[in-house]
């Protein structure tokens, strides 16, 4: 008899096993080519993989489609220095996720370049380690990857890597319902319900969703941050004193410095199709262990860096401002300044280009950034105090091992905007108007980084479009903003790339936000299943009581931290 009970016991485990697995992954047909789920996530962001494990957790099959190889995009590409905000209104997956670092970071053998009390505790906005909430906020990257695969391992998930979605006709949609969507290497993917995770919204496009590239004009939607912001300098990223542009200083006929544009910048408050400039987040240490030299790229030119002489010249001392501390004496490094590590006005293309035309402004970006990191420590026009500094630091030899130990993200600030039924603008961040059907919240500044750099009418030179405008208090983001309009398109959820105008999305455009909607997106398209309806038609009470069962916040905290 007890040897009959451990058997049942060791059955059931199975079952239960077995059973998770199941309602992660049901492909058909391999041999085809051909695989099905309930849900189909396209993208390898961290909002994808908490769309996937909410979509595991509530008893659907998932299928992940990700053109990355390394999963959580800019949560383990870099950006570790979290951009919390109100780390209150942080909840469900998300939060789970930075409780997963913190107890990373609870093992001894996690510090290996550093003890965790010489660590300290700077976080933005808030202590990096919250022993309270036994959250943790900073960390490195390899630390935040290996919780995105535990979370898909754990939850028997199939990712797909290096998929990339065939852009031109991949996408098959039957009554305003995508059927399917096919990828470059010819595989074949059916579900019920898609999710766009991409920081490109690229399945969103190839299924004819409407979207915006670029800045609206403030009458748009009658915003004031919106638009074109000349004469708005908001941070320290602009140029605090007159620099000529010019090759021969004060002449104009000389000709322009690499990277200044010609063009008039436009009128104030009018739109464009111009884009926050895109960096890599480097990983840099100070551990003379745990540290390569800065290396010199192919294609180096010293001449693309003559502003930023110019810049040290005049006094400016800011470099090592956003060296941010993460553990192990690494940084999260972040642009600052004038001339930085932001490559203003070499991305305008990105989101409509050709994969190929894409990867060849990502390697631009690598090159300007590691050359402008190379000419830094070398070039003997740079303050020799400035240098000795810099010389300290390398790239952190133990992360992106397998890129040369560069971030394999780039930082995709903005590309595609969904605009659908519903809009997030400023009067909604800056709570100034009610937002209906709540699905998430935000509460960091509403922030974008330059976007061009153009020559003044007094002939020195001046960056543009560095906004940042603090939100009064956390606010809501309602779910027309993540769904399409319903003739658009009736079974497609778009968290990363919400409907929203420019200067909204830059407090939305927050990792935590993203995991945030993914986990609501995903929550929807399954309510969306059970009830054979639309995503445009799930009833939105029962979706309320499921979030706040899964404990997302979806109101404003009490009190502020």
């Amino acid at each position: 008899m007890r040897e009959l009970t451990k058997q049942i016991g060791i059955l059931c485990l199975l079952l239960n096993f077995w059973s998770c697995v199941g309602s992660s992954i049901r492909t058909a047909n391999d041999a085809t080519g051909t695989y099905q789920a309930d849900l189909i996530v396209y993208g390898g962001t961290s909002a994808a993989i908490t769309s996937a494990v909410q979509a595991a957790r509530m008893g659907k099959s998932v299928l992940v489609v990700s053109p990355d190889t390394h999963l959580g995009g800019l949560s383990s590409g870099g950006l570790g220095f979290t951009d919390t905000g109100n780390k209150q209104v942080i909840g469900g997956l998300a939060r789970e996720f930075y409780h997963r670092i913190y107890l990373h970071y609870q093992k001894n053998d996690s510090w290996h370049w550093q003890k965790k009390e010489e660590y300290g505790n700077k976080g933005q906005g808030t202590p990096a380690i919250d022993g309270a909430e036994r959250t943790m906020w900073i960390f490195e990257p390899h630390a935040a990857e290996s919780v995105f695969e535990d979370l898909v391992k754990e939850h028997g998930i199939k990712v797909f890597r290096d998929e990339w979605l065939n852009r031109e006709n991949g996408v098959k949609k039957e009554n305003g319902r995508i059927t399917s969507i096919k990828t470059l290497s010819g595989k074949t993917f059916r579900g019920k319900m898609f999710i766009d995770a991409t920081y490109e919204g690229d399945l969103m496009a190839a299924a004819k969703v409407s979207y915006h590239v670029g800045r609206e004009a403030n009458s748009v939607y009658g915003e004031t941050w919106n638009g074109i912001q000349v004469g708005v300098l908001h941070h320290g990223h602009h140029f605090k004193t007159d620099i000529s542009p010019y090759k021969i200083i004060g002449d104009p006929t000389s000709g322009l410095l690499p990277l200044i544009s010609a063009d008039n910048p436009g009128v104030k408050g009018a739109g464009d199709k111009k884009l926050q400039a895109y960096c890599f987040r480097m990983c840099l240490s100070n551990n003379p262990d745990n540290r390569v030299a800065f290396p010199r790229p192919e294609g180096y030119d010293p001449k693309q860096y003559e502003l930023l002489v110019r810049v040290f010249d005049a006094g400016w001392n800011e470099l090592f401002n956003k060296y941010d501390p993460i553990p192990n004496r690494k940084t999260d490094t972040n642009n600052h300044g004038p001339v930085s590590t932001d490559y203003i006005g070499m991305n305008y293309d990105y989101p409509e280009a050709s994969y190929e035309r894409r990867q060849e402004i990502v390697k631009a970006h690598e090159t300007y950034q590691k050359g402008l990191m190379y000419f830094m420590a070398n070039d003997p026009r740079i303050p020799a105090k400035v240098q000795q500094e810099l010389r300290q630091w390398g790239l952190a030899k133990d992360e992106f091992k397998n890129n040369g130990n560069w971030p394999h993200q780039i930082y995709v600030r903005e590309a595609r905007r969904m605009i659908s039924d519903y809009v997030m603008t400023e009067h909604e961040t800056l709570s100034k108007r009610p937002v209906p059907q709540p699905v998430g919240m935000g509460s960091y500044t509403l922030d974008s980084h330059n976007i061009q750099r153009y020559v003044k009418p007094d002939g020195f030179v001046q960056n543009e479009g560095d906004i940042g405008v603090g939100a009064p208090m956390p606010y809501q983001i309602g779910y027309g903003a993540i769904i399409p309009k319903k003739e658009e398109c009736q079974n497609l959820l778009v968290p990363v790339c919400p409907s929203s105008s420019h200067i909204a999305f830059g407090s939305i455009r927050m990792e935590p936000v993203f995991m945030i909607l993914g986990q609501s997106a995903a929550t929807a398209a399954v309510q969306a299943i059970d009830r054979g309806v639309s995503v445009q038609d799930v009833d939105y009470e029962q979706l309320k009581v499921q979030l706040l069962k899964d404990n997302q916040k979806l109101n404003a905290p009490a009190s502020k931290l």
